[in-house]
């Protein structure tokens, strides 16, 4: 068999054994609606909102990851300024708080640091749009991967970004969606145990 007719036996057994490409879900699909909040809420910097868009297993994840990185911190004077920009003073207080707390504190902590002028962050949200390109399924559509360009100006420049913004059903309400931030990450469960971050490679 020569060359030309190996490649060909190969192209056939993988057009057998692959499956065939997810097709693009109806734009009135609920991960649309939600995506759109999603981006609207992110860029009025409601946090509070925003968590409760987020699947609760990702926020134990970012809980448990802001923890070990203040525990991490090189010396105590730095874990002490972490500590004060989450608005706490122990470390103690920080594994008191829920998920939700966690998130909102690192939210609000992160935004305060980019010092953007309240001028650029109204020009932002009058301006935000944002286009659904495609949602694509995954796991019988139990998980929709958005792909969304967004555009946005501030005093003195357009934004335009691309994004993939990834969500799963609600396994016990099937009509409720949830954001996974984090989905695009490699992350690494324990068997019997919970998932977290994977180590970089």
């Amino acid at each position: 068999m020569n060359f030309r007719a190996i490649i060909a036996t190969l192209g056939i057994a993988l057009a057998i054994s692959l499956p065939a490409p997810a097709e693009n879900l109806p734009a009135d699909h609920p991960a649309t609606g939600l995506v759109k909040s999603y981006l609207e809420t992110v860029a009025k910097q409601d946090w509070k909102t925003v968590s409760a868009m987020l699947q609760p297993t990702f926020l134990e994840r970012r809980r448990l990851s802001l923890i070990n990185n203040v525990k991490n911190s090189e010396t105590m004077s730095v874990e002490a300024t972490k500590l004060a920009m989450l608005g706490v003073k122990d470390i103690k207080d920080l594994e008191k708080m829920t998920p939700q707390e966690a998130f909102i504190a690192d939210r609000e902590a992160v935004h305060k640091r980019m010092k953007v002028s309240p001028e650029d962050l109204k020009k932002k949200q009058d301006t935000l749009q944002i286009n659904v390109l495609g949602l694509v399924p995954e796991d019988g559509g139990k998980i929709v991967h958005a792909l969304i360009r967004t555009t946005q100006d501030t005093t003195k420049v357009k934004i335009e970004e691309l994004l993939l913004v990834s969500l799963v059903q609600d396994k016990e309400d099937t009509k409720k969606w949830f954001i996974v931030p984090d989905m695009q990450q490699p992350i690494a469960t324990e068997i019997g145990g919970a998932a977290k971050p994977a180590a970089a490679p």
